[in-house]
């Protein structure tokens, strides 16, 4: 599959797995792992590392309440086994969108996170948006 068929598939997936994932605490239900199960191992890895990233950052000192991250807006993602680690993501949070670079290491499956860092860059400016494909 092509780069935009697999980027058009993970953003199904992802609009498809949002209300479940929206949620303070994120627990992978059999619903979610089951979902996750059909993907590709490297598209499972940054399903489940987009959503640790949604959980972690909500869950922060922000105030932060994110309903969607793009891995991929700002920068290919760097994917070595079961590490994933991306410069160029974004996160959307009360219709506004950041910049976020993070580091996440799962498990074998790539169903469980061993360990995440992240950081908060700046607010997208709404000029910006069309560029890197970003929306309300």
């Amino acid at each position: 599959m092509d780069r935009q068929g697999t980027a058009r598939r993970i953003a199904l997936f992802a609009l498809a797995l949002a209300p479940l994932c929206a949620s303070p605490a994120l627990a992978l239900d059999a619903r979610i792992r089951g979902q996750l199960e059909k993907l590709t191992p490297e598209e499972r890895l940054e399903q489940r590392c987009d959503m640790e990233a949604m959980d972690r950052i909500g869950g922060g000192k922000g105030g932060f309440r994110p309903d969607k991250v793009i891995a991929y807006a700002f920068g290919d993602p760097k994917l070595d086994g079961t590490t994933f680690k991306t410069k160029g993501a974004v996160f959307r949070s009360r219709g506004e969108w950041y910049r976020l670079s993070y580091k996440c290491e799962a498990s074998d499956d790539r169903l469980e996170v061993n360990a995440f860092k992240y950081r908060i860059g700046e607010q997208v400016p709404h000029e910006d948006w069309a560029a890197h494909y970003l929306y309300d």
